[in-house]
């Protein structure tokens, strides 16, 4: 068996740092309450105000199919629960995503108005039915929790989009050549 020299330890250890950082470097993670399909989306979107209105889509998707499950309700169904607090969850996660991606927008002045004005309107609209769902909803104490953090979050992104409203510079004015 060969003695190891001081060079030879030495680049091995070399060699060995130098493989970590790319064996270790792991894919960008897909968020767990999006859809493969959502996240290709999100990830072809490129720029924020897009992906800020995809997000809003993808929110009120979870809304619909949340709608869906209480207006179909089955007693014996035992994994409903679960489902709940999966589109909540999927809400919640999609809002504090936009809010994000506003504040982000605003703190590089990047263009979101587009994904401003496809929020705004829907954002005020989820809190209802939310805070609805919170005092009427059927079976509350099995989603209660979830639906807290969603209506907090909503209202979060609220305050965001109104603070976006204010402090984005107004769109350029085109003037016609003279």
């Amino acid at each position: 068996m060969r003695a190891i020299t001081k060079t030879g330890a030495f680049l091995l250890l070399a060699a060995m740092l130098g493989a970590a950082p790319r064996a270790m470097s792991a894919p960008p993670q897909k968020k767990e309450y999006l859809s493969d399909a959502e996240a290709d989306k999100i990830r072809d979107a490129g720029y924020t105000g897009p992906r800020i209105v995809l997000f809003a889509k993808f929110a009120e998707d979870r809304i619909k199919k949340l709608q869906y499950e209480f207006a179909h309700m089955d007693s014996a169904d035992e994994k409903r629960a679960d489902r709940l607090n999966s589109l909540i969850n999927g809400y919640s996660g999609c809002i504090d995503d936009a809010a994000d991606l506003v504040d982000l927008g605003i703190e590089r002045q990047q263009d979101i108005r587009e994904g401003v004005k496809a929020l705004q309107p829907r954002l005020n609209e989820f809190l209802k039915y939310l805070q609805n769902l919170s005092a009427y909803g059927p079976e509350r104490e099995s989603y209660k929790d979830n639906l807290e953090d969603a209506v907090e979050a909503t209202q979060d992104a609220i305050k965001e989009v109104e603070k976006a409203s204010k402090e984005m510079a107004p769109p350029p004015v085109r003037r016609r050549p003279s």
